[in-house]
């Protein structure tokens, strides 16, 4: 059973950058979506980012390209969420998700009930 761990979260003043990062441990196969989600307070989990460990295919969250770009390390078995030009609107909760799949379906890799296996998440502040 893949278990997930996330860490790199803090504050940073708007413009700054952070780089977010997701151990994932217990791979059976070589074959699964990943996926960064965030979650403000009192709004609902939205899909941020996702990488199909198969191949290099990365899909992205309208109000995040071109700032943020999610990247794996197979030898480490860790994914990456390099995120740039911080605003305070991307303030939130952020969890790695995962999904044992042929692809990261492109009408699902954003929606949380796609995924089955989630990390506890890691805080990201921005401020004005």
């Amino acid at each position: 059973q893949v278990q997930l761990v996330e860490s790199g979260g803090g504050s940073v003043q708007a413009g700054g950058s952070l780089r977010l990062s997701c151990a994932a441990s217990g791979y059976t196969y070589a074959r699964y979506c990943m996926a960064w989600f965030r979650q403000a307070p009192g709004k609902e989990r939205e899909g941020v980012a996702a990488i199909y460990t198969g191949g290099d295919s990365t899909y992205y969250a309208d109000s995040v390209k071109g700032r943020f770009t999610i990247s794996q390390d197979n030898a480490k078995n860790t994914f990456y969420l390099q995120m740039n030009s911080l605003k305070p609107e991307d303030t939130a909760m952020y969890y790695c998700a995962a999904r044992l799949s042929w692809a990261c379906p492109g009408s699902s890799w954003f929606q949380s009930v796609f995924f089955g296996t989630w990390g506890q998440g890691t805080q990201v502040t921005v401020s004005s």
